[in-house]
């Protein structure tokens, strides 16, 4: 098959990547926004390159010609979760939207590999729209948490250097740190509400310095630069203390003040 080919068949797959990509991040947002937690940390993605789609079809005795109905990887999204708790929910996020059907899952975390490889697999069609018409792109979705990957990249690394044929004694040693990634996933979920309260603190708090510094900076314009500046360094003040309870009155009190200047600036541009 001529290259020129190949970038027309893997075109669409990039397409489908980075538009998946876009739209969960889009929702990592939307939960942020909305002051939620997020069960989703990271979104990664890649289309297979050409010399990986023609080893595995080789492995797998798939023809050239049959490639793009056989493979279910050529276009690959990777979710990195928190928690092991967060997989079933990104599962069920995903199982619920309506642009994207899934057509197989496959799960490698309450079943795990031989080689202690975890994750939890999804293959759906998701539907690109290029010069040629529509397509329906086959995408396979992997879930799994922070541990996991980490394995997983490892084991992947060191399958590439030994050619598939890893010794024996690096394979007791990966099924071991495999064991030990389950141990830490565990212990991770004892503590997971502590750790979902000291983020949603943290995300609550930056919002609202942002809000403060976005009113501070809108007022510039409209108030008495001495009066502003009086503002912020109270802000100043209130912000060295680390109170979040005062933080918030500070915020009230300003949102207050803010929108006081604007609807006078408002009656003035109708007189």
């Amino acid at each position: 098959m001529e290259i020129q080919l190949w970038r027309e068949i893997l075109t669409p797959y990039d397409l489908a990547v980075k538009e998946l990509i876009v739209k969960f991040e889009h929702l990592m947002q939307e939960h942020r926004n909305q002051g939620q937690y997020c069960p989703i940390e990271q979104v990664t993605g890649r289309v297979k390159t050409i010399a990986s789609i023609l080893d595995k079809a080789q492995k797998k005795r798939i023809y050239i010609s049959e490639i793009e109905d056989k493979l279910v990887d050529i276009a690959g999204v990777r979710i990195i979760c928190q928690f092991v708790e967060d997989i079933e929910k990104v599962v069920e996020i995903i199982r619920r939207r309506t642009d994207m059907e899934v057509i197989k899952e496959r799960d490698y975390i309450n079943h795990m590999k031989d080689s202690g490889y975890r994750s939890y697999h999804m293959i759906v069609h998701y539907e690109v729209q290029t010069l040629q018409g529509s397509r329906k792109i086959k995408v396979e979705i992997q879930i799994r948490t922070l541990a996991m990957n980490f394995w997983s990249t490892i084991e992947h690394s060191l399958q590439y250097k030994y050619k598939k044929n890893i010794p024996d004694h690096i394979r007791e040693k990966l099924m071991n740190a495999a064991n030990a990634i389950i141990a830490l996933d565990n212990e991770m979920s004892f503590v997971r509400s502590e750790i979902m309260d000291a983020q949603n603190s943290f995300q609550i708090h930056t919002k609202l310095v942002s809000d403060i510094l976005n009113n501070l900076q809108n007022l510039y314009g409209i108030a008495n630069e001495r009066e502003v500046l009086k503002i912020q360094d109270e802000f100043y003040r209130i912000y060295e203390l680390n109170d979040i309870d005062q933080l918030n009155r500070f915020g009230r009190e300003l949102d207050i003040i803010a929108e006081g200047y604007r609807a006078q600036s408002f009656s003035m541009e109708e007189t």
